[in-house]
């Protein structure tokens, strides 16, 4: 995938039209080393272990700092600014992995559901869930197209490590049924988006995207962190915020 540089236009342009944009090296090797560091203190001080998500593991934003530093990284958070003004905020953060101990397989999917502080009825808000103790839903297509990812690489992502794969601007097309997504990956081009340490690949919830298996496992840490500039509606209130 090629990899491009912080133009912040090039980079809102390649969000609107292709839904996802790589940006090389927005942070630097010490930065990353660092939080490469800070993020497995956090996780070994609290003894925490992979959960449901296979390979991933839920970081409070409230109480991971390591976390909520990277979120409000300068230069990251100019480009979440550009596509969702300066009013976004850091909803939820989780830290994927893929070792020889947890290498896992995810189908072509979107994005759907959210964290909630707790279970409200709202209008539009369906398939209500609780992961990890923590309760998730669907919210509005509408919600889900203002909201923003950015995947932190703390580790380099070769074709090997199982990276992640795009079909670009699939995420104009709205909620998808499992019928489209057939279709879209039988005629869609996929792009995959091998990365190196210290760049971020940015990406709307609504990309349709998957991974393989690493056919070399080894550390393939990313830093998934979550933006909305949204308030949700009738008291319900985001899980990090």
């Amino acid at each position: 995938m090629e990899r491009v540089t912080h133009d912040l236009d090039a980079f809102r342009k390649s969000l609107v039209e292709d839904g996802f944009c790589l940006c090389a090296s927005l942070f630097k090797a010490e930065e990353i080393s660092n939080l490469r560091e800070a993020l497995t203190d956090w996780c070994d001080h609290r003894a925490i272990t992979r959960g449901r998500l296979a390979g991933g593991i839920r970081l409070p934003l409230r109480e991971c700092s390591p976390a909520m530093e990277a979120s409000g990284f300068p230069t990251l958070r100019a480009h979440v600014e550009v596509v969702l003004g300066e009013e976004a905020f850091p909803v939820r953060a989780i830290l994927f992995d893929k070792t020889p101990e947890a290498n896992w397989k995810v189908a072509w999917h979107q994005d759907l559901t959210i964290a909630v502080a707790e279970k409200r009825e709202a209008a539009g808000f369906t398939a209500w869930s609780e992961k990890d103790g923590v309760c998730h839903v669907q919210p509005p297509t509408a919600i889900l197209e203002r909201m923003l990812t950015a995947r932190i690489h703390l580790d380099p992502c070769g074709p090997e490590n199982g990276p992640l794969r795009i079909l670009p601007a699939s995420h104009r097309k709205g909620r998808l049924s499992p019928t489209v997504i057939s279709e879209l990956r039988a005629t869609g081009q996929q792009t995959v988006c091998t990365a190196e340490e210290g760049d971020a690949l940015f990406m709307r919830p609504l990309i349709l995207h998957a991974s393989s298996p690493a056919s070399n496992p080894a550390h393939r840490r990313v830093l998934h962190i979550e933006y909305s500039a949204d308030f949700l509606p009738d008291s319900l209130q985001w899980h990090d915020r």
